[in-house]
């Protein structure tokens, strides 16, 4: 597929669509080195990466129920499954740390925006290898014990957790904006 072809279709995989087979080590260390080939002004690499995989997730899963429970209390079986399950639904996932910080030179939003580059990078290069991804955030992404438990350092934010795996589901594509409504051209008349 040519890589025109490969933007004009690309989508991303519903985590719960995702089955094993998971990269191999070799195919994960070449997802991950492409991934890191982004914009990043200074050389920085203000970002890195932690790799989920295995009876790890589940231990996370189980942190997860434990956070949700005692700031929620009672819960029904289906959210209580999904915080045991968060990071079991893919073969693998990739969390992507941004690790920006003020420079003298390089301001802290290029720092994040570059750990964005690298989410997408990291979607790109597992599609790449065969594989179908998925870039999510949600609740603990942003909870200070489930980062905690995740390995990340007070001053580290998660720029993503992005889930890849196999599947065999067809995915249809999503609404997409129309240009004409995201586009303009500085210095054409309004009409």
């Amino acid at each position: 597929m040519k890589l025109v072809d490969y933007l004009r279709e690309r989508h991303s995989t519903p985590v719960a669509q995702m089955s094993e087979p998971g990269p191999s080590a070799e195919e994960l260390n070449s997802i991950l080195t492409f991934a890191s080939r982004v914009p990043d002004h200074g050389k920085l690499a203000p970002w890195r990466f932690i790799v989920y995989r295995g009876d790890v997730c589940r231990t996370l899963g189980k942190t997860f129920l434990q956070i949700t429970e005692k700031a929620s209390g009672k819960m029904t079986d289906a959210a209580r499954d999904a915080e045991l399950t968060r990071f079991t639904r893919a073969p693998l996932v990739v969390a992507v740390v941004s690790t920006a910080a003020p420079h003298v030179k390089i301001p802290e939003w290029e720092q994040v925006l570059s750990a964005g580059a690298v989410c997408l990078n990291l979607l790109i290069a597992a599609n790449a290898h065969g594989y179908v991804a998925n870039w999510r955030t949600e609740w603990i992404a942003y909870d200070a014990d489930a980062l905690a438990a995740l390995g990340l350092k007070p001053e580290e934010k998660i720029a993503g957790f992005i889930h890849i795996g196999s599947s065999d589901f067809p995915v249809p594509d999503r609404p997409r904006p129309e240009l004409s409504q995201i586009v303009t051209y500085a210095g054409e008349a309004k009409g």
